[in-house]
């Protein structure tokens, strides 16, 4: 990976070039420092500032693109004129239509099940915590002593092995997080590869340069896309994480001053 401001005039001449980008950024840890608990997140009054003026700049189609629940994400953003995507774009509004994946929207009851299953088992580790955004569940266990992890690791599989390797649920990890997500085929990955289709077909913008920020293992099914689509990956965190992403920034802060200069 390259740091993107050390190579910025390369960078920049692309996107000047370009006549029309595709935005795209992952929301905790990119847009916003991850912190203990998702409800505490904050989006700063100067970023939310800057997502209204690039939603209002005719050269830009600007998205978020998060594990959140759509409802929860779009709470906490609260700016017009943008392309949602929760729950690792199981359901996503955008372009004048919406997406919501039919398979995960019957395995509602399912996951509302699973989740009490999980609290029961977990109850007693302290820090740990069940997260049900409705279309997927997340086990997030940053809060929870270095000592107490493989309890977690264990009281999860307990409940879910049976269920993954039936195909009946799928599961992947984040930073402090076990992820629980329905049988599709379905990822952040393919979510960015359905909004690139949907903006070159809404926008008229065959030619539009798709750009994608995120800072954890599930962002990197989305660098495989802009890729392949000759876009511009950003992985946000540290230049030793393994990540397939063209170029890296080292914070949110660092986004943040990528948006001032956009």
């Amino acid at each position: 990976m390259q740091y993107l401001f050390g190579v910025w005039n390369k960078v920049a001449q692309r996107l000047k070039s370009a006549n029309h980008v595709l935005l795209l950024c992952d929301f905790d840890g990119t847009l916003t420092p991850i912190v203990d608990r998702p409800e505490l997140t904050v989006l700063p009054a100067e970023t939310t500032k800057l997502l209204r003026t690039l939603a209002k700049n005719r050269r830009y189609t600007f998205g978020i693109v998060s594990g959140r629940a759509l409802a929860d994400l779009k709470g906490k953003v609260s700016v017009d004129g943008i392309v949602y995507a929760g729950n690792h774009g199981l359901e996503i509004e955008g372009f004048g239509s919406d997406f919501l994946d039919p398979v995960a929207e019957e395995m509602r009851p399912f996951f509302q099940m699973l989740s009490h299953a999980l609290l029961a088992t977990l109850r007693g580790i302290k820090g740990v915590f069940v997260e049900n955004k409705g279309l997927t569940l997340s086990v997030h266990y940053r809060s929870v002593d270095d000592a107490e992890e493989t309890r977690v690791k264990d009281a999860f599989a307990k409940v879910t092995d049976p269920l993954h390797v039936t195909g009946r649920i799928r599961v992947t990890e984040g930073k402090k997080v076990y992820e629980i997500r329905p049988p599709v085929d379905w990822d952040k990955g393919k979510a960015i590869a359905w909004l690139i289709a949907r903006c070159r077909e809404t926008r008229g913008k065959s030619g539009a340069l798709p750009v994608y920020l995120g800072d954890d293992l599930t962002d990197e099914d989305g660098f495989k896309v802009i890729e392949k689509n000759n876009g511009i990956s950003i992985f946000v965190g540290e230049q030793s994480f393994p990540s397939v992403a063209r170029y890296f920034l080292k914070s949110p802060q660092e986004v943040i001053e990528l948006l001032k200069m956009l």
